[in-house]
């Protein structure tokens, strides 16, 4: 199978590394828009317990803080780094704050929000905490809008549906 695309989009980490997603090829990626000033802020928390359950068999969440949305992430990184470390315990991947929409939108969310990219869950970021599930392929497989909870059922049969040597 040839490579996804998605591995070779240009990422930035929390502490500011340039990188690709390249690194996390052939692992379940659960890729969600954050924010620290949210409804959904609490989130993190069960992301955070997700991420430990699965992360033995091949499973990681990578967060993408934005501030797109009603100013609820006006925090520089490393204020959301420590944030999110000090308040949830988050050991997850972090990555530098992005535009999930509108015309600065990152590549990454140009690709994962495209029809032409993601034909069968494009679509706009409706809000924080948007998840989009990706297989060990690099394919996207499922969209959560921010009301699913991480450990909602669905979400986690949809993880365990893809995950290696299931």
């Amino acid at each position: 199978m040839p490579d996804s695309p998605i591995y070779d989009i240009e990422v930035q980490t929390i502490i500011g590394l340039n990188t690709t997603l390249e690194e996390y090829k052939g692992a379940v990626l659960l890729i969600v828009n954050t924010a620290s000033k949210c409804g959904f802020t609490k989130q993190y928390d069960a992301l955070q317990k997700l991420y430990e359950l699965y992360k033995d068999r091949g499973f990681v969440v990578l967060g993408f803080p934005a501030n797109n949305f009603m100013n609820q992430e006006p925090g520089e990184n490393a204020e959301i780094a420590d944030f999110c470390r000090i308040n949830f315990g988050v050991n997850f991947p972090l990555f530098a704050k992005i535009s999930v929409r509108g015309k600065n939108i990152h590549p990454l969310y140009k690709y994962l929000t495209e029809k032409s990219t993601n034909p069968e869950f494009h679509g706009k970021i409706s809000w924080n905490f948007n998840k989009f599930l990706i297989s060990p392929e690099g394919k996207i497989v499922n969209r959560f809008g921010s009301r699913t909870e991480p450990l909602d059922p669905e979400l986690i049969k949809a993880i365990e549906a893809i995950l290696p040597g299931s």
